[in-house]
């Protein structure tokens, strides 16, 4: 049977947790005098929510599963900071990592002294076979999904992740950040069956709303326990809740968004793939698109020049180029920008 606590670490697993004024008092009432706020009203003199609860609410009805299920921080890369916190003892754990991908996973082992593994995609971006994997994995720790991987924009199957956590004794963390703008079913589903599993989830690509800075994690409760034990107490603050949560009640349009996006991403393929200064453009299930020129740099440099900013993937895949699938106004610019090349 799993057991959170073999895999904590020691001093995060006996730590008694700050306990906040808000967590100690929910409720109504008519004069607050616990917390030491500001008592002038400004709509914002008081701490927030530190459960965030009207938030989560909605994530738990729109996600189908339950509260003590889901964590809430600032931003997926506090989720990700936190989990390094909590089940990597520093110097000794492992993080594994299938590289092109996500580089806050790096950046984050690093910070909290955790080495970083690097198991390389396969030449067609897939995840190595379990037997290559195990090879060189000889300790628990995080071994990070990402999926839709970033920057390559293919996702992996359910079936695979699960057989990737069955063999691995540390948490596995399936970042779906670009989850929204795929077909393919959420690692949320399998949560019930894979006990050492993590799915990270954002605000700020399909919905929209990058600049509140609101991440999800969703797991078993132990896990959400631990997180919330060792999380700052007001990680969140109330204007990111408010404009959270009206986010999500505003859902009809974000699902009108993201089938545009999409389908102006398969009018970029096509479009891209016509230009000669095109090597490749990568099937993607996300709202990017990897695209291989015959000269990455020259067309970065020029497109900047122009005041169009992509991203340069080249250090990771050779003459790559990351392109985010913007309006229709935005990529009709681009695709004349980058003929004129």
């Amino acid at each position: 049977m799993f057991n959170i606590e073999n895999i904590t670490r020691k001093n995060v697993f006996k730590l008694a947790p700050y306990s906040s004024a808000r967590q100690e008092f929910t409720g109504e009432a008519s004069i607050w005098l616990d917390a030491n706020e500001n008592p002038f009203e400004t709509e914002i003199n008081r701490y927030p929510d530190p459960n965030q609860t009207a938030f989560k609410t909605e994530i738990s009805a729109l996600k189908n599963i339950s509260m003590n299920q889901i964590f809430i921080g600032n931003g997926s890369d506090e989720a990700i900071d936190l989990l390094f916190r909590a089940f990597c003892e520093p110097g000794e754990d492992k993080s594994y990592i299938f590289p092109p991908t996500y580089g806050m996973y790096e950046v984050s082992a690093t910070i909290n002294n955790v080495e970083t593994v690097k198991i390389n995609l396969t030449t067609d971006f897939k995840i190595p076979e379990c037997s290559d994997i195990l090879k060189v994995i000889d300790s628990k720790g995080l071994l990070f999904i990402c999926s839709p991987n970033n920057p390559t924009g293919n996702v992996y199957s359910l079936a695979r992740i699960k057989e990737i956590a069955s063999k691995f004794k540390g948490v596995v963390v399936v970042d779906e950040a670009y989850i929204d703008f795929s077909k393919t079913e959420s690692a949320i589903s399998l949560l019930e069956e894979v006990p050492n599993l993590v799915v990270l989830q954002t605000m700020s690509k399909a919905y929209g709303v990058a600049g509140l800075r609101l991440g999800m994690a969703f797991a078993n409760e132990q896990f959400i326990t631990v997180l919330n034990k060792i999380k700052p107490p007001y990680n969140v603050n109330s204007l990111s809740q408010i404009e959270g949560l009206k986010t999500l009640k505003n859902r009809n349009k974000v699902l009108e968004q993201i089938d545009l996006l999409n389908s102006e991403k398969d009018i970029l393929i096509e479009l891209l793939s016509q230009i000669p200064s095109v090597n490749k453009v990568y099937p993607s299930e996300a709202n990017f698109l990897l695209v291989e020129f015959k000269d990455s740099e020259k067309i970065f440099i020029t497109l900047r020049s122009k005041g169009i900013i992509i991203r340069n993937r080249s250090s990771q895949i050779k003459n790559c180029l990351r392109i985010t699938v913007g309006s229709p106004e935005q990529n009709k610019v681009l695709i004349k920008a980058i003929k004129e090349i």
